[in-house]
């Protein structure tokens, strides 16, 4: 299962987190409760499973469509076609499925949950959260953000920063695994320890 840092479980103490996931439950295991739930066939093995503090995605592989298609840039074009219209019957197919089982686990773990198909290189996310994140910005990077946008690589100041959050996102992706593991032992640590009660 991958992970984004969803901040332990429930009745956590002070620290990294606060009072925003202080009553959220633990989505240790989102992954295997989800490929257990999951009609067999849907997806070709277990499906990547990503939690977050908001929302838990989950991307299967689907069976690639038939037929050949020629190395050049038709066929890779014919082929992407084929794997997109393959992605879409499957998304209508399974929708009323999809709902009940977001639904069983979004009473479970408190967030929401959105679908996603991957075949091959193609991959489709369908209708995944867009949440807010408050920040404040010094002039520096305020007028990084701004480059951005006046150069047109962004749209907004909040496209922007996302930019830049998926390229560190792609650039760090080894450093940010190592951080998140760090973090999960610290909190094992922090449950080991002494209570005060």
């Amino acid at each position: 299962m991958h992970r984004g840092w969803h901040g332990g479980g429930r009745g956590r103490g002070p620290g990294r987190g606060g009072w925003q996931q202080s009553d959220l439950p633990g989505a240790d295991d989102a992954a295997a409760w989800l490929s257990g739930r999951l009609p067999d066939g849907w997806f070709v093995g277990a499906p990547e499973v990503t939690v977050d503090r908001e929302e838990i995605v989950v991307v299967g592989e689907l069976t690639a469509p038939e037929g050949d298609f020629d190395d050049t840039d038709a066929g890779r074009a014919e082929r992407a076609a084929a794997a997109s219209g393959r992605i879409s019957r499957f998304r209508e197919e399974t929708r009323d499925e999809r709902i009940d089982i977001a639904r069983q686990a979004e009473h479970r773990y408190q967030r929401k949950v959105a679908w996603g198909a991957r075949i091959g290189d193609v991959t489709e996310l369908f209708t995944t959260a867009s949440v807010p994140v408050m920040t404040r910005l010094r002039q520096p990077e305020r007028i990084v953000l701004d480059t951005l946008v006046d150069s047109g690589v962004a749209r907004s100041r909040s496209d922007a920063l996302a930019w830049a959050v998926r390229l560190v996102g792609e650039h760090a992706e080894e450093w940010l695994g190592e951080l998140r593991d760090a973090m999960a032992k610290v909190d094992e640590l922090r449950t080991k320890g002494p209570t005060g009660e």
